[in-house]
């Protein structure tokens, strides 16, 4: 009995050919997550890195429709998954499988299959980045997350309202508690430019910089209220697919350059410390 399970993986394993696991994460839901994680993702895939996303939003999987593909995925091999593409991104979700309008009603146990699923059984292949857009909140899939894979460090977005920020103060201190890095604060719907060229600030510019000062971590960039986002969202088609050199878009390539640096910092970092040891 002793011996049962000797030589069995325990905690955490690395995924095989996969460089970096970024997750973007909310203390509360409507303030732009998966826009951020979406366009994150065609960034980092702009400036040239291999690029996957997880949709771990189950219970409100909007990645295909942002990303404009919602096929069911091919099963290939022994069980398993080969990602969609989309836009240069690979990617999976949970409304590939539950498409249309019916809910997805998890408790946690399955929960926790699911995501092991999305990241253990998906043929990803070489990835730089895999991008986990979260669930917003404190739950399930973050626990399942970190004890599946180990993280390179996480994102949190927010408005600039003290309402947002008060959850994001939550979703910083569960990233504490299990251990993982923050990579930075992201504030989204920061301000809006009117086409008079007046700007109108709609959420509270600049709380989430305060916040992050606040917490000593990196703010990582605000990103502007602009239709073109929504309209890019609700099409398929993410605003950020204009490239790096579209000036309407700079403020998400400097967010994505800035986290591309910091999770390569983060690794060296940790291959430094195992070396020591």
């Amino acid at each position: 009995m002793g011996h049962m399970g000797a030589g069995a993986p325990q905690g955490p394993q690395p995924l095989p050919g996969v460089a970096h696991v970024v997750a973007v994460g909310s203390g509360k839901g409507g303030v732009g997550k998966t826009t951020v994680a979406v366009n994150l993702a065609v960034s980092l895939g702009k400036l040239g890195y291999k690029v996957g996303l997880i949709d771990a939003d189950i219970y409100g999987p909007n990645v295909p429709m942002m990303l404009g593909a919602t096929r069911q995925p091919n099963v290939v091999g022994e069980n398993r998954i080969e990602p969609l593409l989309a836009h240069g991104v690979k990617f999976i979700s949970v409304g590939l499988i539950s498409p249309g309008d019916k809910p997805m009603m998890m408790r946690g146990p399955m929960l926790h299959q699911i995501i092991k699923q999305f990241l253990t059984q998906v043929e990803w292949g070489e990835l730089d980045f895999l991008v986990v857009d979260l669930p917003p909140g404190t739950g399930d899939v973050v626990i399942s997350l970190v004890q599946t894979v180990p993280l390179t460090g996480a994102v949190v977005v927010s408005t600039g309202s003290g309402v947002a920020l008060q959850d994001a103060r939550k979703a910083l201190e569960m990233f504490h508690q299990v251990k993982v890095e923050v990579i930075g604060l992201v504030e989204n719907m920061s301000q809006m430019t009117l086409p008079n060229g007046e700007v109108v600030d709609v959420f509270g510019a600049g709380g989430t910089e305060r916040t992050a000062a606040e917490f000593g971590l990196p703010f990582l960039g605000a990103l502007d209220m602009d239709p073109k986002i929504r309209i890019g969202g609700d099409r398929g088609m993410p605003v950020t697919l204009a490239g790096p050199e579209s000036a309407s878009v700079k403020a998400f390539y400097d967010v994505a350059r800035k986290v591309a640096a910091r999770s390569m910092e983060i690794s060296e970092q940790d291959e430094d410390v195992l070396e020591i040891s």
